[in-house]
């Protein structure tokens, strides 16, 4: 496990496990907006470190060491399946629990989750009591990671965040080495097999599945436009520039353009 020593110039120095979760979904900066310091699998010394690159650079000093805080925050005892993260106690208590344990992570199958002051407010309006216990309640990990890949639900967000969510689809394809290990030909078979679910979801006439589909075939299109050397909003103006004074009729449920 690496404790990476991250650096907002003019902001702040700290620690965190998963750069992407903390400093990219969390406090909403980008690649290139902040730097890594140091990274070290030793939580003793990268909590001294920290300490140390805050008052060298003049930063507040966290009252607490990172170790001791990373205790603290891995005081509720979570049971993590592939489709679901079960909370250990009612739903009445949870959000209690939550606060208490802010900045928590966990690995699911779909991602790194965590708790902030946005994924409490998620988690709260999606939880769900378990069937088995009613000391118990749940969340999908699959819905939860949605929150991360999107930040917000796309029918909430404001004119520049639309524009922004491209960068955020990029940053996270980056920080998994989507750009750097794949390619253009692996990113089309990814198309595809997303075509084929939403494909299934238009023939089961199922809303949800296919929201997600489209939503899917959006990222992985903006991967395939920035592996080719451009970005997506390129493509996409660059589009609608050919059609916006294009003429035609529909034809069978099909719009035909005009050739004369």
């Amino acid at each position: 496990m690496e404790y990476h020593i991250y650096h907002i110039p003019g902001k702040k120095i700290g620690v965190t496990q998963n750069l992407e979760a903390r400093v990219h979904m969390q406090q909403g900066y980008l690649p290139g907006e902040y730097e890594v310091l140091e990274t070290s699998d030793d939580i003793d010394f990268i909590s001294d470190r920290e300490i140390l690159l805050q008052k060298e650079y003049g930063y507040r000093i966290d009252r607490k060491l990172y170790k001791n805080l990373n205790k603290e925050t891995k005081r509720m005892k979570i049971n993590v399946t592939e489709q679901t993260t079960t909370f250990p106690c009612p739903v009445n208590k949870l959000k209690g629990q939550l606060l208490d344990n802010m900045g928590m992570e966990w690995e699911t199958e779909h991602g790194t989750l965590n708790i902030t002051k946005k994924t409490v407010d998620w988690i709260m309006k999606n939880v769900k009591t378990s069937m088995y216990n009613n000391n118990r309640c749940y969340v999908y990990n699959k819905a939860f990671a949605r929150l991360y890949d999107n930040n917000v639900v796309w029918g909430e967000l404001t004119t520049n965040e639309h524009v922004n969510v491209f960068d955020k689809i990029r940053s996270w394809a980056d920080v998994r080495g989507i750009y750097e290990e794949g390619n253009a030909h692996t990113q089309y078979v990814k198309l595809q097999e997303e075509a084929g679910e939403l494909a299934k979801a238009l023939l089961e006439d199922n809303h949800e599945e296919i929201v997600d589909a489209i939503g899917d075939m959006v990222v992985v299109l903006t991967n395939l436009a920035h592996l080719n050397n451009v970005n997506i909003e390129t493509c996409v103006a660059s589009a609608y520039n050919q059609i916006k004074n294009r003429k035609g009729e529909m034809i069978n449920g099909t719009f035909v353009k005009d050739e004369r």
